[in-house]
């Protein structure tokens, strides 16, 4: 395959050379926040995660694509991510499920690549100055160092009007009733509350008051992207909800929840973004391997009345929130693990044991 050179600029100056790869934009640059991913597999799951939204993922696992792709594994309606970055994408995919490449499928969801990259220099680089704006593109070096001038980070950004359904939708068919609020969902968050529940998904602009009026005896709040502290009113229609219904969240669903209970957010460095993050269980001591994608976590010093569960036995981070009054918890890392372990997988029976009992039960 004949690719045209291509270039990879930071805000910051950095200025990387590669491969054009992928879709093709007629502009010749795309623009993006940068982050790294340290998973070894499950790219596919990764690009059609809607919390990759304005973000453009560098992989550190050297070769993708070996395995193909297949539909089984997308986790929403389309692809997110602005971008790929990737050292080499293997052109001839090799496994029994595969359905057609991943060059081809980037390609067919309008995913612009850049490859050749020394993705350890651009990795370290994220690492030692944080997630970065910047830009990618077979136009000419200096349009793409333009771009990346003009980008934008995550910072302040309402992400989740762009991402979530426009429609409610009924997935499950026996168990207990709940709402789950897409900020963002997955589909392999969707499945899980299914085998428990019967789930009724509603768009994020569902109201508290539109929310109870379903009289769910449950209520889950999902992943997504962008900056927590710009999504004021999602915050509020859950504050509206504490106490009312016992509520479980993920990644920015427990963001959104411990706003609501009073802590405010920060933004990671370079944020928690792979497969084999461990997380250390507060109550039991046990360590779990976790799947993470998350730019921003909770302020430990403004929990107000919540317990911490869970941290990060990396750097500490709150991974965990539970307050036994206003019968909730929330994780910041992906139980329903798409891709990664499954060591967390309990948390949706501890749901299905809160919504039943209507207490915390570790």
């Amino acid at each position: 395959m004949t690719r045209q050179p291509a270039t990879l600029v930071l805000r910051d100056g950095l200025e990387l050379h590669g491969w054009a790869a992928g879709h093709l934009p007629e502009s010749g640059v795309t623009q993006g926040e940068f982050v790294f991913n340290t998973a070894l597999s499950g790219y596919q799951e990764i690009l059609t995660d809607p919390s990759y939204f304005g973000q453009i993922v560098t992989f550190t696992y050297p070769h993708l694509g070996n395995y193909g792709v297949t539909a089984a594994d997308d986790e929403s309606r389309r692809t997110w991510c602005s971008g790929l970055v990737a050292r080499e994408i293997t052109a001839t995919p090799s496994g029994w499920r595969a359905e057609g490449s991943l060059e081809d499928y980037l390609i067919a969801h309008g995913v612009p690549a850049i490859v050749g990259i020394d993705t350890r220099r651009l990795t370290r680089h994220l690492r030692d100055h944080g997630a970065l704006p910047g830009a990618f593109g077979h136009a000419d070096p200096s349009v793409v160092g333009e771009s990346a001038a003009r980008a934008q980070g995550t910072d302040g950004q309402d992400f989740v009007a762009r991402v979530t359904a426009p429609e409610p939708f009924d997935a499950g068919h026996a168990g207990p009733r709940i709402v789950a609020i897409d900020y963002g969902i997955k589909r392999s968050m969707v499945r899980q509350l299914a085998e428990r529940f019967r789930v009724t998904v509603v768009p994020a602009t569902t109201s508290a008051a539109d929310v109870l009026a379903r009289e769910p005896e449950g209520v889950f709040l999902s992943n997504g992207p962008g900056d927590p502290a710009a999504l004021g009113w999602h915050v509020e229609q859950i504050r509206a909800l504490l106490g009312a219904v016992p509520i479980m969240g993920i990644c920015l669903g427990h963001q959104l929840l411990a706003q609501a209970l009073g802590a405010g957010t920060y933004k990671l460095p370079f944020g928690h973004h792979g497969s084999n993050h461990p997380v250390r269980d507060e109550t039991t001591g046990r360590i779990e391997i976790t799947a993470q994608n998350h730019n921003y976590a909770v302020d430990e010093g403004s929990m107000g009345s919540a317990v911490i569960t869970h941290r990060n036995a990396n750097d500490g981070v709150v991974e965990g929130l539970l307050d036994a009054r206003q019968r909730c918890f929330s994780v910041q890392y992906h139980p329903e693990a798409a891709p990664g372990p499954h060591d967390a997988r309990y948390l949706f029976e501890r749901f299905e044991n809160l919504v039943a009992s209507g207490a915390v039960t570790l």
